[in-house]
């Protein structure tokens, strides 16, 4: 097998990207990018009649707002189901597998006899050893030799020793009657062909390993790295399910969680790596491992990733930021910003960011600057403009005319107007904020004055004061 690091995201088609799909690419993507490996995609489309073209895009879609690329082209397994006979064929070519005659009904008869027996019903077919003259001209599907006794054992990197009893496997049957392959040949020559020298993938998929291990043995070839990572779980310790909210990783794009805050919230769910809880994707790559991850079920906190997301949006490039925030404005349907908003907003990202853990909430914040005149204020903010406040913004508006536009220049202006006036400065600022903002609650009257600038600060006060 290649001593570089082969790993692989393998979807079925048949939905949209869970967010344990989305964990699970993750995971694989870290592993292999953290030590100059290749990632690589296969979209398991198998299942002709649940396979859609959209759910592909769905999870192309997915992947891409995560930020997982992956290395050549993406994969269809439907497509290599020539392959996958072949292989079935050269089983029964090396003598690992057999053709199998016996019908549904002998098969169930078979079964019914090993209950009633109180034998466990695992299906002995009696053309396994059989002489090729005696084959009848009849359908017939291909069976692998699995081994009657002994054990299979599974070196799991997160499960640990797993051992399963070869005497409760039957012969899986790898090529139908029809001639197709069945899904568990087809991943196990999918995963070869591909040089997957790591298999890394939900806990559910366990069971499956024995049987695709057998499939390794009976062609000869090199077993694979298994790292059978556990489910995420709602806050109630129960499988993720709509209940507990979105499940969807688009979902969570449209709910403006900022990609780089998902991918460390994913990260750190269900793998640790000492007291490490925000960190860089590149300081992930560094230190993903498969030992980190635990085998208990990760549940999802909601607290925690707005928390994580709120950490990702202060460390953010603003040009980046700015990037993510038309992305999911185009997603959700909203407006793009204008050009006016869009060089105001970068004014504004320095101090807005700091404070938001989704783009809605930053949308929020940013209000003051996405408003046109005439500002309306809300109820609470209509109060701080009585007749004696409006004087005062009369009275402040000519001081600002000339004014230098900084911070240090302005301070000084209003902190005087507040004083001739006996006031605090919260007391101007009331006032202040409902003119520009139209409510009570604001960033930083200064932050607003220098991000939406000279002209567009005095005609707004202008309007307030009447």
């Amino acid at each position: 097998m290649s001593s570089q690091v082969v790993t692989r995201f393998a979807p079925s088609p048949t939905g949209y990207l869970h967010i344990g799909g989305g964990r699970t690419a993750l995971f694989n993507w870290l592993y292999a990018r953290g030590r100059g490996g290749k990632f690589l995609l296969r979209i398991e489309d198998t299942d002709r009649e649940r396979s859609t073209p959209e759910a592909t895009a769905a999870i192309l879609r997915g992947l891409t707002w995560l930020g997982l690329d992956w290395d050549g082209e993406v994969v269809s397994q439907f497509e290599r189901r020539d392959r996958h006979a072949e292989v079935a064929h050269e089983m029964l070519a090396r003598g690992t597998a057999y053709k199998c005659f016996s019908t549904q009904e002998e098969i169930a008869a078979f079964r019914a006899a090993e209950e009633a027996a109180g034998r466990y019903p695992v299906f002995l077919s009696p053309w396994r050893d059989a002489d090729p003259s005696t084959h009848p001209d009849a359908p017939y599907v291909i069976r692998m030799k699995a081994p009657r006794t002994g054990e299979t054992v599974i070196d799991d990197k997160v499960q640990g020793r797993v051992v399963i009893q070869n005497a409760t496997l039957d012969d899986m049957i790898v090529l139908r009657s029809d001639g197709t392959p069945v899904y568990m040949l087809a991943v196990v020559v999918d995963d070869h062909d591909m040089g997957v020298t790591h298999v890394i993938r939900g806990d559910d998929h366990l069971n499956n390993a024995a049987r695709q291990q057998m499939v390794y043995d009976a062609m000869g070839w090199e077993i694979p790295t298994w790292a059978h990572i556990p489910l995420i779980h709602g806050p109630d310790g129960k499988k993720l399910s709509k209940r507990h909210g979105a499940t969807g990783v688009e979902e969570y794009q449209a709910m403006g969680y900022p990609a780089a805050g998902m991918r460390n919230y994913l990260t750190r769910l269900g793998w640790a790596h000492g007291d490490a809880e925000i960190f860089t994707t590149d300081e992930a790559m560094k230190m993903f491992d498969l030992s980190g991850i635990g085998r208990a079920p990760a549940r999802l906190d909601f607290k925690k990733l707005e928390n994580t997301c709120g950490h990702h949006m202060a460390m953010a490039d603003d040009a980046a930021l700015l990037h993510e925030l038309a992305a999911f404005l185009a997603v959700t349907g909203r407006e793009p910003l204008s050009d006016l908003q869009t060089r105001r907003m970068m004014l504004a990202l320095p101090f807005l960011k700091k404070s938001a853990r989704t783009f809605p909430e930053l949308m929020e914040k940013a209000s003051f600057l996405l408003i046109d005149r005439p500002v309306v204020p809300d109820q609470k903010a209509a109060e701080a403009l009585d007749t004696v406040s409006r004087g005062i913004l009369r009275i402040l508006t000519p001081r600002l005319q000339n004014a230098s536009w900084t911070k240090d220049a302005l301070e000084p202006i209003l902190n005087q107007i507040a004083a001739d006036h006996g006031i605090g400065f919260g007391k101007l600022a009331a006032p202040l904020r409902a003119a520009l903002a139209g409510r009570s609650v604001t960033p930083s009257v200064y932050d607003m004055m220098l991000t939406i600038g000279r002209e567009e600060t005095v005609a707004r006060l202008m309007d307030a004061a009447g």
